[in-house]
């Protein structure tokens, strides 16, 4: 295999992921968004209840370390609230505001649009979807984490 930038497959993987990302920015910049703050509220907007912080990483392979900053962040504009579990003060719980909850509306079409603008049909882009979940999930188990 040969070692060429061009060649490498975690170049591909890496410069797509940039793509996305700057797809997904002029329509979360119209949400006063960023990326990882649409995510976390993607996986609230999901959830039928308040997930705790923890469950919101899981979902989104992030470390909670990584994940405080942007709920605070989404705290700090309303979007959200910070709360304590009454029944297990470790955990922290996120839950929506009546403006975040709104927002969810009008983030609706973003989906649709990313899906557009890739140029590939729903069913490659689910194959797609699919194969990078299950190397996610080879490499996490190669790595331990």
């Amino acid at each position: 295999m040969s070692s060429s930038p061009s060649d490498m497959f975690c170049l591909a993987l890496y410069t797509a992921t940039n793509a996305v990302q700057q797809t997904y920015r002029p329509l979360l910049d119209e949400l006063g968004l960023t990326y990882p703050q649409y995510l976390a509220l993607s996986v609230l907007w999901s959830s039928p209840s308040a997930p705790t912080v923890g469950s919101i990483g899981a979902a989104l392979h992030l470390e909670s370390s990584t994940l405080t900053p942007v709920l605070k962040r989404l705290e700090k504009a309303g979007l959200v609230t910070r709360h304590r579990d009454p029944n297990d003060e470790r955990q922290v719980r996120i839950a929506l505001t009546d403006t975040g909850r709104a927002l969810a509306d009008r983030a609706g079409h973003i989906p649709a649009c990313i899906v557009e603008r890739t140029g590939l049909s729903l069913e490659a882009l689910n194959t797609l979807r699919h194969d990078l979940t299950r190397l996610n999930e080879r490499l996490r188990e190669e790595t331990g984490r």
